[in-house]
């Protein structure tokens, strides 16, 4: 499946588990395994996955699936996703336990409660719909899961000890905006849920060590942000916490002042005109306004005139708070150099 020639669109970690698992519930009442193994994706789809291993183990049977995420740059893209499927006592359900490399909910706010393995509603919901009546235990393992767990945001919002089984239509969309901004919104909902009463977006990782350092906060509050402060000040509208801080490099910045939501470089450049305009209004001379129109980025132009870091601050503080509407929350804007220092700050301008 793909969207064009050069893109291959990819399966879920819960589309590879709900296969694997009818593979062997199927073999644990009839004995065989059918490979490949066909199932129903949530919107109808009906795609089938070959078993990379399968068998019996006592009373238990099961089967493993490889991931494939297409051309999506997923750290599961070939991981062994492992399960295992016990009979249980009659009128249990389906019961699900997290396996090797499948990690445990420890934090409020998610969608699945703490103390229950990191397998989400969808994946659960195809898992029950594949198996129909059935009253058995399933148990999913992740092959190298915690350690590829490590490379994901699973740690900050309390899923320890390995990956979590996603998907809610069982198809990987290589490159989507859709899952980040989903994992931008858990992490808002785990702050909500602590209690927490300021969180922060940051587009970068230096931003985000100079923001956590400025306001001596805990990792939890750290939202990973990127490029998408749209979609994380727009959930937060619905979904307010006392303050929010959005802290990010001056080019990436620079933009969000000028009134893009979406930061990254495919939805266009820096405006240098504009920059130099908004110097210019900050005094900077006319030889310094030419300079920068000229400039290669942003953070030249910084460097060309320093004064710009307050005022990229609260344009961009004026186009964030219009998103955020009359949402009850307290907002600052940081703004930073490649270093990590603070050139711009604005808080609680007038709206």
């Amino acid at each position: 499946m793909s969207d064009s020639p050069k893109l291959r669109h990819g399966w879920t970690t819960g589309a590879c588990a709900t296969a694997a698992a009818l593979a062997a519930y199927e073999a644990l009442g009839g004995g065989i395994f059918p490979d490949p193994v066909t199932i129903t994706l949530p919107r109808g789809e009906r795609v089938s996955f070959a078993l990379a291993a399968s068998g019996f183990d006592g009373a238990s049977a099961y089967a493993c699936v490889v991931k494939d995420a297409g051309d999506d740059p997923d750290v599961t893209h070939g991981a062994l996703i492992r399960v295992r499927v016990t009979q249980g006592p009659p009128g249990s359900g389906v019961i699900f336990r997290a396996g090797e490399g499948v990690g445990m909910v420890t934090r409020p706010g998610l969608p699945i409660p703490p103390g229950e393995p990191a397998i989400n509603p969808i994946p659960r919901q195809m898992i029950r719909q594949a198996l129909g009546d059935a009253d058995v235990t399933v148990e999913i393992g992740i092959d190298d899961g915690a350690a590829l767990a490590l490379k994901t945001l699973n740690p900050r919002l309390g899923i320890i000890g390995g990956l979590s089984v996603l998907g809610t239509t069982g198809i990987v969309v290589p490159f989507s905006c859709a899952a980040w901004i989903d994992t931008i919104h858990r992490g808002i909902d785990v702050a909500r849920a602590m209690g927490l009463d300021h969180v922060a977006g940051a587009t970068g990782r230096t931003s985000e060590e100079a923001v956590q350092k400025m306001h001596d906060l805990s990792e939890v509050a750290l939202i990973d942000m990127g490029d998408f402060v749209g979609g994380m000040l727009k959930y937060l509208r619905v979904h307010p916490v006392p303050r929010v801080t959005v802290a990010g490099g001056i080019g990436k910045m620079v933009k969000l002042a000028q009134g893009r939501l979406d930061l990254h470089s495919k939805r266009g450049s820096v405006d240098l005109q504009a920059l130099a305009a908004m110097a210019g209004r900050t005094g900077a001379s006319e030889a310094t306004q030419a300079a920068i129109t000229s400039a290669n980025t942003a953070a030249e132009a910084l460097i060309l005139a320093p004064e710009i870091g307050q005022a990229v601050a609260e344009a961009a503080w004026v186009v964030a708070a219009d998103v955020l509407r009359e949402a009850p929350i307290d907002l600052d804007i940081a703004v930073f150099d490649h270093k990590g220092v603070l050139v711009g700050h604005a808080r609680n301008l007038r709206r």
